[in-house]
């Protein structure tokens, strides 16, 4: 069986939650005997981690071909999605899988060619504040309304998206969640030298800078109660410029609050591995990829308390009402204070989310998809 991956920037990467997870996924996929094919970005290049993974164009069994665009925003992600789906049209492909809501407005012209098509919703992408009400938003909506009508299967990653599409478009959907890994941890050494970071000396965030991401009612709420620990911000734009220098001015002059940029590899391990707590503050998520990992490390996690979140981490997380920065500081002081509630998050944390959600599962539930 062959199949072709359409939606990502590029392969293998971390630099976003599609592109985490087709680089651990689609491995798998080839594992179980899949001929992958991922459609890589053109304007996007491969980060240094993985550099030496990909050899003649492939990753793990994983086959990487480009697909043409214009490194533009906004406009970069749309035409990679044609140029992927009009390439793949004419390849020998079993099914095309398409991953996001704007890909998947290129998803009717497989489709005239026969093609059985999937598409994964990694979340209501229409709804982010990073593409305002215009155009950009439109584009995202009508590429949501293509896959209802036309796509062969769709997968979704929460019960919460299975109704909307369902009582939106009367549309069945297949909820397969994402998974996680067995994390090496590491002790604290890069993020010592780099940024004076000791274990448990800090706070941390691990996301992409976008609004809808809540970066900024933590950057608030922290200044609020200055808890005596500094506040690490592990992430870079995502075609929100503006966003990421409005957070950098609330955090002007403040020593304590940390923006890394875009990390990965051993740096990102020693970040979740030495860290007091996690905050999760999103307004939307689909799945996160940052609840995920925070809790396979065994970390006290802090999140906002929408209910892609809270049906993930059930009880192993703290929550604050969803934007409500009061409630945000006030549960920030808590753990602060009390070390015993940062120990019990913390216990049996790891074994929790790794015995909930696993990789090798979502593969499976997959090939049911692409065999059906």
């Amino acid at each position: 069986m062959k199949v072709a991956m359409i939606g990502h920037k590029v392969v293998p990467s971390r630099r976003g939650g599609i592109e985490n997870v087709l680089t651990t996924l689609c491995p798998i996929l080839v594992e179980m005997g899949i001929d992958v094919t991922c459609y890589n970005r053109l304007s996007d290049k491969v980060e240094n981690e993985y550099v030496g993974t990909v050899i003649n164009k492939m990753y793990k069994g994983v086959r990487l071909k480009n697909a043409w665009t214009i490194n533009f925003r906004g406009f970069a992600a749309m035409i990679a999605s044609f140029t992927a789906a009009i390439s793949a049209s004419f390849g020998k492909y079993d099914v095309i899988h398409f991953h996001a809501e704007g890909p998947c407005a290129a998803l009717w012209i497989p489709k005239l060619f026969g093609k059985k098509c999937i598409a994964t919703v990694h979340g209501l992408d229409w709804q982010r504040e990073k593409w305002g009400k215009g155009f950009a938003s439109k584009y995202i909506k009508f590429g949501e309304k293509v896959l209802a009508k036309y796509a062969d299967e769709v997968i979704v990653l929460s019960d919460a998206a299975h109704d909307y599409f369902k009582e939106t478009y009367n549309r069945e959907t297949t909820v397969i969640h994402n998974g996680i890994s067995r994390p090496e941890k590491k002790e604290a050494s890069i993020i010592t030298e780099k940024y004076g970071l000791e274990k448990d000396g800090y706070i941390s965030l691990v996301s992409r800078l976008t609004a809808e991401k809540g970066v900024h009612y933590l950057i608030d709420a922290y200044n609020k109660v200055k808890p005596g620990k500094k506040l690490v911000i592990a992430g870079d734009t995502s075609d929100t410029d503006d966003y990421v220098k409005m957070l950098k001015k609330a955090a002007e002059g403040i020593s304590d609050i940390i923006f890394t940029g875009f990390i990965s590899g051993d740096e990102l391990r020693e970040i979740y591995s030495n860290s007091y707590f996690n905050v999760l503050p999103s307004d939307l998520e689909g799945m996160s990829l940052s609840l995920l990992e925070s809790l396979s490390y065994g970390n006290a996690l802090l999140c906002s308390d929408i209910p892609e979140n809270t049906a993930v981490a059930e009880d192993k997380a703290l929550y604050f009402k969803k934007s409500d920065i009061s409630d945000l500081a006030d549960k920030l002081k808590a753990l602060c204070d009390d070390p015993a509630l940062v120990s019990s998050l913390r216990a049996g944390a790891a074994e929790f989310i790794l015995g909930k959600y696993s990789w090798q599962d979502v593969a499976e539930a997959t090939y049911r998809l692409y065999q059906k």
